[in-house]
């Protein structure tokens, strides 16, 4: 009798995993946090970068390509659409439901390729249209990439025109309106975390709405590219068909219907350089905001902003008192992981093996998870900006226990007083680094330093009734100004 050194697996030992299959359960059981945890956030991405998607922008682009041609009158024989087979055709993109879905990955499992299941979907619903005789019109001289590549720009451009950009500016209008609301906000800086020059908390958060805004025009004038051009490029198969078209200009007209940016000039595949742009941009917006996040989370630690507790939402499982700056923590991380794949993306993208390889294959099917961990961050940002309010009793005691900072304006007076000829007014910087370098000063000791230093009347009357509050220069101008 041969026995295992392996206890037999028993109620008590036996792991779960041996008795559930958690693959086989609820679809909503999913392996990625997008698409179970966070599902709600990142939800209308779904309708512009997920499988399905894809798979309804390559009908919609085929079936166009079949209307384009007819159109055009490229090839002998084909008629002209009359207006019920047009909606017939366009029907077959706005009907694609859960249905067809499971009739496309069918197919899919017959010709294992995706593309060509959509050509076969296609060719399917023809005679109920009249139009059998133009199967052979499903595709016509396309290769893959010239769908794929067009069914891409079109969901990239509409997830970031419909989805992201919405999100991205909910959260910039949330942060203006802090700037503004905090643009007389005096407040301690902290250069290199030490007490600097004071400022106020709205024209800090102006500088992240001014450069996030920067970042957003970029995105917002970013040009959509598209190609279809055959195997390689050349419309070799375009001109052995129909030899006396202009398929370079047909093809641009094609494009451009689909709200495209003609590329000209690729190999197979469209060289994908727009979304290395996009991605470019969309990451540096990220990283922006990641600083912003880093920022306010600071603040929040020190004391500026008090959160706004959630009824009846647990902080800590342990310590009741806490309520913690999660938004804020759940954003960076997001943008972090977003950048990783925004950036894995445009590097990888922007190469091909001579004519054409499938790493972009591969790697465009990551587009909706890189952008919508950019989403969740924004909505992360957005809920957290709601959930704060300026403590300015704190930055204001934070500010009056720092009156050294003052000694910047003190030396520049000096400095001042000595080019219009007052005496004494040798070496401002130094006597002020003595007076203040790695000291507190108060009020009543700067103030003592002013009345000894032979300014004139005017210069030792406004450094007397100067506080480090006052000394704000035109921070709350510059706020308001750059906050819209």
């Amino acid at each position: 009798m041969v026995t295992s050194s392996t206890p037999a697996a028993t109620a008590e030992n036996e792991h779960p995993a041996s008795r559930v299959r958690l693959a086989d359960a609820e679809p909503q059981i999913a392996l990625g946090a997008l698409d179970g945890r966070y599902r709600s956030a990142v939800a209308p991405l779904v309708d512009h970068l997920s499988e399905a998607a894809l798979n309804r922008n390559r009908l919609h682009v085929e079936i166009e390509w079949f209307i384009h041609l007819c159109t055009e009158g490229v090839l002998q024989g084909l008629p002209t659409l009359d207006e019920e087979q047009l909606r017939g055709l366009r029907g077959i993109v706005t009907g694609f439901g859960t249905e067809e879905l499971a009739e496309l990955g069918a197919i899919e499992a017959e010709t294992l390729h995706d593309v060509k299941a959509v050509e076969y979907f296609i060719a399917r619903r023809l005679p109920a249209l009249g139009l059998a005789q133009l199967t052979p019109l499903v595709h016509f001289a396309c290769t893959s990439e010239d769908i794929n590549n067009l069914s891409y720009a079109v969901g990239i451009r509409d997830a970031v025109q419909q989805v992201w950009l919405p999100a991205a500016n909910g959260a910039l209008e949330s942060l203006a309106t802090l700037a503004e609301d905090s643009a007389q906000v005096a407040m301690l800086a902290r250069t290199h975390g030490q007490p600097a020059t004071p400022t106020t908390l709205g024209k800090e958060i102006a500088v992240f709405v001014h450069r996030l805004r920067r970042q957003l025009r970029r995105i917002e004038s970013q040009e959509f590219l598209g190609k279809v051009n055959g195997a390689t490029g050349t419309y070799a198969a375009h001109l052995a068909a129909a030899p006396e078209a202009d398929w370079p200009a047909l093809s641009q007209r094609f494009v451009e219907k689909l709200g495209l940016t003609f590329n000209p000039l690729t190999t197979q595949i469209e060289s994908h350089d727009f979304q290395a742009e996009l991605y470019a941009d969309m990451a540096r917006f990220n990283r922006i905001l990641h600083g912003l996040c880093v920022d306010l989370w600071s603040y929040i630690s020190i004391g500026f902003f008090r959160q706004i507790p959630v009824a009846g939402a647990t902080g800590s499982s342990t310590m009741p008192h806490k309520v913690n700056p999660i938004r804020f923590e759940n954003a960076e991380a997001n943008l972090e992981i977003s950048n990783a794949l925004l950036d894995a993306l445009g590097s990888t993208l922007v190469e091909s093996r001579w004519q054409r390889d499938l790493t972009d294959s591969s790697g465009q099917r990551n587009i909706g998870t890189g952008i919508g961990h950019s989403v969740l961050a924004l909505s992360n940002v957005s809920k957290g900006l709601k959930q704060l309010a300026v403590a300015e009793e704190v930055i204001a005691a934070d500010l009056d226990a720092n009156w050294e900072v003052l000694g910047e304006a003190i030396q520049t007076v000096m400095r001042a007083e000595a080019v219009a000829g007052v005496p004494g007014m040798e070496n401002p910087y130094e006597r002020l680094k003595e007076l203040t370098r790695g000291r507190r000063v108060d009020a009543e000791k700067l103030k003592e330093f002013v009345g000894g230093l032979g300014l004139s009347e005017a210069a030792e009357a406004r450094l007397k009734q100067l506080t480090p509050a006052g000394y704000t220069g035109l921070a709350a101008q510059l706020a308001n100004q750059f906050s819209r």
